[in-house]
């Protein structure tokens, strides 16, 4: 079970988009792309056979899942996340700072 997962509401914590929060949109490995964060401009060519145009396109590039955490919605603020048994052996993430269950 991974700390964070995509869905999940983070906070960046280094680089030029310090501090932002944004949407996990997908994972890779030790990477996630946030949406609106870390965005780079990526000059293509056009290519009538799919149908796309040229041009200089934005785009979001993965972040490696250490400079991201997980925004506590009770605070607003980044937060560790640890894991925890339920009595019903489900196994659950909670937040290290209040023991709030993360996933419902």
């Amino acid at each position: 079970m991974r700390k964070i997962k995509s869905g999940d509401e983070v906070i960046v914590l280094t680089g030029k988009d310090k501090g932002k929060h944004g949407k996990v949109v997908r994972m890779a490995d030790d990477r996630v792309v946030v949406e609106n964060i870390n965005i780079a401009k990526r000059h293509t060519r056009p290519n009538p056979m799919r149908g796309t145009p040229g041009g200089i396109i934005e785009k979001e590039m993965p972040l490696h899942i250490s400079n991201v955490a997980l925004v506590n919605p009770a605070t607003g603020k980044a937060d560790k996340v640890g894991f925890k048994v339920l009595e019903d052996g489900k196994k659950v993430r909670v937040f290290k700072s209040n023991g709030e269950v993360v996933d419902v």
